[in-house]
């Protein structure tokens, strides 16, 4: 049957794209255009100045409710989880300086106050942080022990006869530092410290410390400017000291723990590593706007790469008299429609795990294995889509040449500002490990407790059979020959463009590298390896077990959107994103494929065939699928390029 070019009805995909949630996103976007000067106010301004409008502006932000939208309604905000979540992703359109100083007075400070303080706490802070009456910070990171939390140096020891904690920085390897808001603005953080009860440590808790009063820093407490940054310099971050800070007992943030007035402690949670896992899973909804935000951004930076690419000419490829368009040349489909295609790909995955989120902190869900697949997910996709972000500004940028290089035309502020979201709210390879250690356990019991050594010992306990057995890579093949042709010639037989073979070939590599990592796990400790060394050695394979898992989330909430839509244009449409997605998956991992058997040269050559026809297919209607990302014009600021 003859291929029908499919006609795509932009503002109905917008629609799609948007979701439930499509008139908070248009809130954002209204909101967008009347400060869309301050896209070019960080080159006209000082430092302090710039920083000083962007706080404005986020309590100017905060007024029209969008910032609040995930706090509970006695204390101002919209008590929908989700609608923040949307919120703060369609903001990554404009100034990311704007979108980070939300993400740390809202969703840090703020997040932390309300989901790991009880109602006291939330009855003095949350009134205020929610309208921006009070600017605080999130002090978790330290100079010496980065992504290690549990390791950090600063304590916080109870002195009973007072009454009071005394917050102190033993050494400048504990000092907090890359601390959002602390340069200039802070009046109050959320000091994450080591708890010291009568000589016992207790591990790390949090506890609500002011930092200023009238905008003068308070006594025994240090402060200093982290200075020029190679992005978000519209962010105030800042290291901070303490020298014997003495807080009252409420100060302790106690949900998951307290300290009474004698200095006893007492937790619900029994296990030292499980309260502290269950205290930082709270925090997940950081990585989830995080990830949302990277994807946003590269959204504009498709839109400014594909609009340009339709009207700039360049040599006479096809004909003496006119130069030929960017996008009709194949090189350039090839560049950025796999882009265009994973950027709907990794939306779709992205509305997963907003949604599971909303489920699991509305209390819709009260179950820890669902918090912890949830933890899961949202390392994943974090990892995954701020990855995208960077390689997808980086070859757009490109793919303008040198007017890309121009300030005016936005590139040098998204590579620039969204360059630390690969690493910030969890540097993305320690956060794959986070992933395949629920892979590796299952979310077993154990799962809070294990460290990497942990998981190590864990999987190498097991009967490794156990762990093939539930990855089931022979059943996967058994069932494939169920639903595709060929028998077991299945990966040679079935259509290329069948989303059972699509997903199959996906799921294998899932499955066996998961297998494979724990055989390899099992055969170092049976050598009487350290648990450590066996741990390192593999790490490249645990990473990519969890990659590959996180791929197949990706393409399967892909497959299940496409399969709940109606017969038309838009899922043909989108039915071609999905494919160009799929393929162009398999075909940058051909060699592991072929490797294992599962790819062909003959069929490898057919993908790759598949993937340029899909480009050509998408080309003409390239520009109105990422029109409808919905990105306000005044947010590209490009008019040379889209103008």
């Amino acid at each position: 049957m003859a291929y029908e070019q499919p006609h795509v009805d932009v503002a109905a995909l917008t629609a799609l794209l948007d979701g439930r949630y499509a008139d908070v996103r248009e809130l954002v976007r209204t909101n967008l255009v009347k400060y869309a000067g301050v896209l070019e106010e960080q080159e006209t301004l000082s430092t302090d100045e710039f920083r000083d409008r962007v706080r404005d502006l986020v309590v100017e932000l905060a007024a029209t409710g969008q910032t609040g939208m995930g706090f509970p309604e006695e204390y101002g905000g919209g008590g929908d989880i989700g609608a923040s979540i949307a919120a703060f992703e369609t903001l990554a359109f404009g100034d990311l300086s704007v979108l980070v100083k939300v993400g740390v007075q809202f969703g840090l400070f703020g997040g932390a106050i309300l989901q790991l303080g009880t109602k006291r706490h939330h009855d003095a802070y949350l009134a205020d942080l929610v309208t921006g009456r009070l600017m605080g910070c999130f002090a978790m990171t330290e100079t010496g022990h980065g992504s290690n939390v549990q390791a950090l140096g600063t304590t916080a020891t109870y002195d009973a006869g007072a009454g009071e904690f005394v917050i102190h920085t033993p050494d400048d390897s504990a000092r907090k530092d890359y601390i959002g808001n602390a340069g200039r603005h802070a009046d109050v953080a959320v000091v994450f410290a080591q708890l010291e009860i009568g000589g016992e440590s207790e591990g790390v808790h949090a506890f609500v410390v002011p930092l200023r009063r009238d905008g003068a820093v308070l006594p025994g407490v240090g402060i200093e400017d982290d200075g020029p940054k190679m992005g978000l310099n519209g962010v105030d971050n800042g290291r901070i000291w303490f020298d014997h800070v003495r807080v009252p007992r409420e100060a302790l943030l106690d949900r998951f723990a307290s300290v009474s007035e004698g200095g006893e402690y007492s937790s619900p949670i029994e296990s030292r590593n499980r309260r502290f896992f269950t205290m930082l899973g709270t925090l997940v909804q950081g990585r989830v706007c995080v990830g949302g935000a990277s994807i946003n951004a590269a959204k504009v930076a498709l839109t400014i790469a594909l609009r340009y690419a339709v009207r700039r000419r360049q040599f006479e490829a096809t004909g003496p008299d006119e130069e030929q368009l960017l996008l009709d040349y194949g090189m350039h489909q090839r560049r950025l429609l796999p882009l265009l295609a994973r950027t709907y790909a990794l939306h779709f995955a992205q509305e997963v795990v907003a949604s599971d989120l909303h489920t699991v902190f509305s209390g819709d869900v009260d179950d820890e294995r669902a918090r912890r697949a949830l933890e899961s997910r949202a390392a994943g996709t974090k990892a995954l889509g701020t990855w995208h972000g960077t390689r997808t500004i980086q070859e757009c940028r490109e793919a303008c040449g040198g007017a890309g290089y121009l300030a005016v035309n936005r590139f040098a502020a998204l590579k620039a500002d969204t360059d630390v979201f690969t690493t910030f709210e969890g540097d993305n390879h320690v956060l794959l490990q986070l992933v395949a250690k629920g892979l590796l356990t299952d979310y077993a019991g154990e799962f809070e407790d294990m460290d990497q050594l942990g998981m190590a010992r864990f999987v190498a306990g097991l009967a490794v059979e156990t762990v093939v057995e539930r990855t089931s890579v022979h059943k996967l093949l058994e069932r494939l020959r169920d639903v595709l042709p060929g028998g077991d010639e299945w990966d040679q037989e079935a259509g290329l463009l069948d989303p059972n073979y699509q997903l199959a070939m996906y799921r294998f590599r899932e499955e066996h590298m998961i297998a494979g990592v724990a055989r390899r796990l099992k055969r170092g400790i049976d050598d009487g390896m350290n648990p450590g060394e066996v741990f390192s050695r593999v790490q490249d394979h645990v990473i990519g077990a969890a990659r590959a898992h996180v791929e197949r989330l990706v393409l399967e909430a892909f497959v299940d959107k496409l399969a709940g839509l109606e017969d038309g244009d838009q899922k043909v449409a989108l039915g071609l994103l999905c494919d160009l997605h799929a393929l162009h998956g398999l075909e940058q991992d051909r060699a592991w494929f072929m490797e294992h058997g599962r790819m062909p040269s003959a069929r490898a050559k057919a993908i790759t065939r598949e993937v340029a026809d899909l480009c050509r297919k998408l080309r003409p209607f390239a520009v109105d699928l990422a029109d409808a990302f919905g990105v306000p014009d005044e947010m590209l600021r490009s008019p040379d390029l889209v103008g």
